[in-house]
């Protein structure tokens, strides 16, 4: 289904340059995961970013469990090539744990750089039918309720977007948020670190160590550059106006270590705090955010950004709906409902762990306590799955979305809200597939394993432009249901075992049925 260009009178008086259904500001992988999902589904997307080419630094260098899922699931693994390096190790705190056991088909953690991630992620929304505007810095955005305007500055001078929804993935520091005015929490600075991508340097691998004068982090990368992060103990934040010299860097590398860096070349070099932000809602009107425009916070483990993707796979599918007017009441305000608490969440992780980082001598024995905990299997397998988002379960039920009690308002059944597990599976034409793969085409899934037809593939006759139907038979495993309903992002929202009725869960998640849609397998 193609969306047309969002209509109605611009906002402001002024030609407009450029018009789309949804606007993506920021063109980093939250932004261009966003625009590839839109775009996939036939919404008429621009995508604006300040940066006139794309950035060749490594900020996050780290995918969980739960994102290659879903980057598995949009068919893009096989673009990264041998770049993609397993990491089986997690860390809280600096404790490391095996991450390895997490009921996953990529368990634990994988190395790639950030620009990789950037261009497997734009090379698929262009070729999804996306627009990409770099060196487009954003000065204004207004919301008249029928649309947004947006003006931006670039060389060639002043350019005004219309769009029917503007989705800010713009960095913590996002204009899109202060702009719009969306109201934020926020967490105060007490530490700083510093950071640097080095080559012609040779230092020991350090995973986290806690030394006597500060904090040391240093990895070689199988290209041969070495990043390095450190903290002197008791040095307070400091206001920056840009990034730190090498020489900063390398002097507090020697007070912490006793090593020299300072002959190193730097590829890039960072400061960040502990301070953090939160919007106290992802929506305001026409206007929503993802990732660290969101939700910013001291990086640890990766979890920004992965964090972030998984922002835009849970919106993606909810806004293309909602543009192509199909989306049934409360499916858009449910991307808030359902990632806040999330964010939150990670916010509370990282706190946790900076203050087990570097609080200090008195943090030793809470630290000790824990790498005990990390040792049994199960602590240590449900921190994996916390820190790499395979433990998600969205309250998935009617009443959680404003739309009065459900059937399953007292408990809700087993995996509803989760990922729907990626079962081996042979369909009903011979293919053998696994039910991940079977979300490729962005339609929801319909998954019937009984041994005989049920009905239930009738009864979802009028959505086929929006589910698919399939039967199957599971691997030797088994399956935990007979038939699951699974939204695009992959979070179940029925099962055989759920009391609410197929139809209900259908039109709750997928909105009315077309009574003429031809069923499609």
């Amino acid at each position: 289904m193609t969306t047309a260009p969002a209509g109605g009178g611009a906002a402001e008086a002024g030609a407009v340059d450029v018009e789309a259904a949804v606007l993506v500001v920021g063109a980093g992988p939250v932004g261009l995961l966003l625009a590839g999902d839109l775009a996939e589904r036939g919404v008429d997307v621009v995508v604006a970013d300040r940066l006139s080419a794309p950035m060749t630094e490594s900020r996050a260098s780290q995918l969980g469990a739960r994102t290659m899922e879903v980057l598995a699931q949009r068919g893009v693994l096989a673009d990264f090539g041998d770049e993609l390096v397993p990491e089986p190790r997690g860390h809280f705190a600096g404790l490391s744990f095996d991450a390895s056991a997490v009921p996953s088909p990529y368990p634990g953690h994988w190395k790639v750089p950030q620009f990789r991630t950037e261009a497997v992620l734009a090379r698929r929304a262009l070729a999804a039918g996306a627009r990409l505007l770099r060196g487009h810095e954003l000065d204004e955005l207004s919301d008249d309720g029928a649309g947004v305007v947006a003006r931006f500055r670039t060389d060639g001078g002043p350019r005004t977007v219309r769009a029917g929804y503007a989705v800010g993935c713009d960095g913590g520091h996002s204009t899109v948020r202060s702009l719009v005015g969306f109201p934020v929490e926020t967490g105060p600075a007490r530490r700083e670190l510093l950071r640097a991508d080095l080559t012609g340097v040779e230092v020991p691998d350090r995973r986290f160590q806690l030394l006597e004068r500060g904090f040391a982090a240093s990895a070689r990368r199988p290209d041969g550059v070495t990043r390095v992060m450190v903290r002197v103990a008791g040095a307070p934040p400091v206001t920056r106006q840009g990034p730190p010299s090498l020489r900063e860097i390398a002097a507090a590398w020697r007070t912490v270590t006793g090593e020299d860096i300072e002959g190193a070349v730097p590829l890039w070099r960072d400061a960040f705090d502990d301070s953090w932000v939160q919007a106290a809602a992802y929506r305001r009107g026409r206007v929503l955010l993802a990732g660290d425009a969101a939700h910013a916070h001291m990086p640890v483990g990766g979890q920004s950004l992965n964090t972030g993707l998984q922002d835009a796979a849970n919106l993606g599918w909810k806004l293309a709906a909602q543009v192509q007017g199909w989306a049934p009441p409360g499916l858009l305000d449910s991307y808030h409902d359902e990632r806040h608490p999330i964010g939150r969440r990670v916010l509370d992780n990282v706190q946790a762990q900076g203050l087990l980082l570097f609080g200090g001598a008195e943090t030793a024995p809470v630290r000790q306590v824990l790498a005990r905990v990390l040792a049994d299997p199960g602590p240590r397998d449900r921190i994996a799955a916390w820190v790499t988002g395979l433990d998600v379960r969205y309250d998935v039920r009617r009443d959680a979305r404003g739309d009065g009690p459900g059937d399953d308002a007292a408990a809700p059944a087993p995996l509803l809200g989760s990922r729907v597990p990626d079962l081996a599976l042979t369909c009903s034409t011979g293919e053998r597939t696994a039910v991940h793969a079977l979300l490729r085409d962005g339609r929801g899934l319909l998954l019937d394993l009984a041994p005989e037809p049920a009905s239930t593939a009738a009864d979802a006759d009028g959505w086929a432009d929006r589910v698919r139907t399939v039967r199957a038979t599971a691997g030797s495993d088994g399956a935990p249901f007979a038939s699951v309903l699974v939204r695009p992002d992959g979070h179940v929202v029925w099962t055989d075992r759920t009391t609410t009725p197929l139809r209900t869960a259908l039109t709750d998640w997928f909105g009315t049925a077309d009574p003429g849609g031809p069923r499609q397998h």
